[in-house]
């Protein structure tokens, strides 16, 4: 029989030459994983800085181009030329003039301001002030909808743009945003002695200008320009709303509207940095680079952006990490394959041997080495280790002779120790059991005497009583048959404890009874404690079947449990009463009576020893008869009384009763 590979001693000399190799190589995966990514990671933010540069570097090109449009044209004599000449037609000549720049040069708005006439307070920018101090000057401002739609209504009709719902942005109740995002310039216009004649005003609104935002990425990622099937995107944000993007909403859907997450909105807007990260963009993962917009007043008014798909860097990495993982997987294989193949020899008799152990440990005895084809040293411990085998062999199945017939010996004296245990614990279980009856049967005689002689007196007084009164005792006469009948329920009880302690004298008397009935006696005779307890009734009668039973018997046992119930609830709750129908093999065979409560119910360990006699389970002025008591009476009918706990609160306890009890 061969033994496990993993028992062998081959696979132990194995696993102690591949174990260092098989720890290195991952650790150096790891390293290479951990080391490789972090600098991998570098390099993608390396690159995405550099295209933010480019970026930036663009759209400052942008700007001040649109500056030099116009100090070119303030500078030039086609201005000072139509300014020249008077009236509607230098008006005119100028509009034209205007008109035909503002074209050429791709501007959304050019307007001259002569100094004569008062520039609209609308106007009032940074350029302007600096362009009437002489000085020309471009930035990137925020205008108004008022002040767009002062300038053209179509621009404040394209800069109006509604926000879109954005997973991750910052909670904004805004729901459309009507500013304009604008690369504004002013120059001042001088006649030949200097002297200021007015101002140019012009600019471009950056607020869905398409042209603008395809022709920056395509500078920026040319085409080819990222490998793996990357994608890149740029975009402007005004605040954080992107007002000029080419990333996709779905389709050919741009993403206008949508926010920046609150993460780079507190980074870049919130502080002033720049991010270089990856960061979360409409819907995908971008290694992104976000600049913020200043404007004249140095305030961050927007941001430029530039990233590309992140997805395609990071499966390659994945497929990276793979195929060395696979390359490491494939050289420990290779290592194994031929280290098992070479040891085989080496270890082929020492397997032979452990083959030979574990089989006799497995119960074959007569297992053997065997000769060995090798003549080496291994051979002769091989040999001496069957000479040593055949010994023992002998030797142990000598003691088996003797072991065989000590076992039969202490079998016989283990079954006669064994039968008088049982004996003896029969007899003290019923030494136990009989005790406990004599001190109850004990208790029952002084207690029947004790109470018998003042029951007399008050039975005897009361007699008297009522003959001294006379007709004066008429409005008491309910009253005095209240006492009457409980001074005879106390006989009762002492009887039935007389009965308990002498069972053999006493014979129960049968009737028929309705639970019914049973029930709102029992609850007129512990009224008083439902009042001073706020206790609460709930009954539900759903048989009209009629018990044979000594009712005073049952009466006895549903008030205990009436009286536990209330005693559970200290504080007040709800006594619930019910009765169903016992049926068994769909046969009818009596009745169940259910009394639960609402207190805290029975504790797990007290379950098992709730019906045991004189365990009271902690109760004030219990004495631990009660339950044991109804339980015994339930039983004489055949019946039987048990407890559960309710899956709220609370405590139910059934009682079980046949239709006619068992003889």
């Amino acid at each position: 029989m061969r033994p496990p590979a993993r028992q062998s001693i081959r696979t132990r000399l194995l696993l102690l030459a591949l174990i260092p190799l098989g720890v290195v190589l991952p650790l150096m995966l790891l390293a290479m994983a951990y080391w490789g990514g972090d600098y991998f990671d570098r390099i993608l933010k390396t690159k995405v800085r550099s295209e933010l540069a480019i970026a930036h570097g663009y759209f400052e090109r942008v700007s001040e181009g649109v500056g030099r449009s116009l100090s070119s044209l303030a500078d030039s004599q086609r201005l000072a030329h139509a300014l020249r000449g008077s009236g509607s037609g230098a008006e005119a000549s100028v509009a034209q003039l205007l008109d035909s720049v503002k074209q050429s040069q791709k501007l959304d708005f050019l307007h001259f301001y002569a100094v004569d006439r008062e520039i609209p307070t609308s106007r009032q920018h940074a350029v302007i002030d600096a362009a009437l101090a002489g000085k020309s000057s471009t930035s990137s401002e925020l205008f108004s909808a008022d002040e767009l739609r002062a300038i053209s209504p179509q621009l404040a009709e394209r800069a109006r743009t509604p926000l879109l719902a954005t997973p991750n942005a910052k909670p904004e109740k805004r729901e459309v945003e009507t500013r304009g995002l604008v690369i504004h310039a002013a120059s001042p216009v001088l006649n030949a002695e200097g002297r200021l004649l007015g101002i140019l005003e012009g600019g471009v609104l950056l607020n869905k200008n398409l042209e603008f935002i395809d022709h920056l990425n395509s500078i920026v990622y040319p085409e080819g320009a990222l490998p793996f099937g990357s994608t890149g995107t740029t975009t402007l944000f005004l605040d954080d709303v992107r007002v000029a993007t080419n990333v996709r909403l779905f389709g050919e859907t741009r993403a206008i509207g949508t926010r920046v997450s609150a993460a780079v909105h507190t980074a870049v807007l919130g502080e002033g940095k720049t991010w270089l990260d990856r960061a979360f963009v409409v819907s995908d993962w971008y290694v992104s680079a976000y600049q913020p917009l200043l404007n004249s007043q140095q305030q961050r008014i927007g941001m430029l952006y530039v990233g590309f798909l992140e997805g395609p860097f990071s499966s390659v990495r994945k497929q990276v990490i793979l195929g060395i993982a696979g390359l490491f997987a494939i050289a420990m294989l290779i290592a194994g394959i031929f280290a098992a193949f070479w040891a085989r020899r080496v270890f082929k008799p020492i397997e032979r041997m452990h083959a030979t152990m574990h089989a006799i440990e497995n119960g074959q005895p007569e297992a053997r080495v065997g000769p060995i084809e090798t003549a080496d040293e291994l051979a002769i411990v091989a040999t001496h280790f069957d000479r040593l085998l055949d010994q023992l062999q002998a030797q142990t199945d000598s003691l088996k002779r003797w072991g065989d017939s000590l076992d039969s010996k202490v079998a016989e004296r283990t079954a006669a120790l064994e039968q008088a245990v049982a004996d003896l614990k029969q007899a003290q279980s019923q030494l136990v059991k009989n005790e406990k009856l004599a001190a109850i049967g004990q208790l029952t005689a002084g207690l029947a005497h004790e109470i018998n002689n003042p029951i007399a007196v008050i039975q005897g007084n009361l007699d008297v009583l009522r003959d001294i009164l006379g007709p004066a005792a008429e409005p008491a006469t309910p009253e005095i048959r209240l006492i009457h009948e409980q001074v005879q329920r106390i006989r009762l009880i002492v009887a039935k404890l007389l009965q308990f302690a002498r069972p053999q004298d006493y014979v129960g008397y049968l009737e028929a009874v309705r639970p019914q009935q049973l029930i709102q006696d029992s609850l007129v005779l512990v009224q008083h404690l439902l009042k001073s307890g706020r206790i609460a009734i709930e009954q539900q009668i759903d048989s009209t079947r009629q018990i044979s039973c000594n009712k005073n018997e049952v009466q006895q046992v549903l008030i205990n449990l009436l009286v536990n119930a209330i005693q559970a609830m200290p504080d007040g709750g709800v006594l619930g009463i019910g009765v169903e129908e016992w049926d068994e093999s769909e046969m009818p065979v009596g009745i169940c009576l259910h009394v639960s409560d609402g207190g805290p119910g029975v504790g797990e360990a007290e379950l098992e020893r709730l019906f045991e006699p004189f365990f009271t389970a902690k109760k004030p002025g219990g004495n631990g008869l009660g339950l044991w008591v109804s339980k015994t009476l339930i039983e004489r009918y055949g019946g039987r009384l048990s407890v559960q706990n309710l899956a709220g609160k609370g405590a139910c306890f059934t009682v079980w009763l046949r239709c006619e009890p068992l003889e």
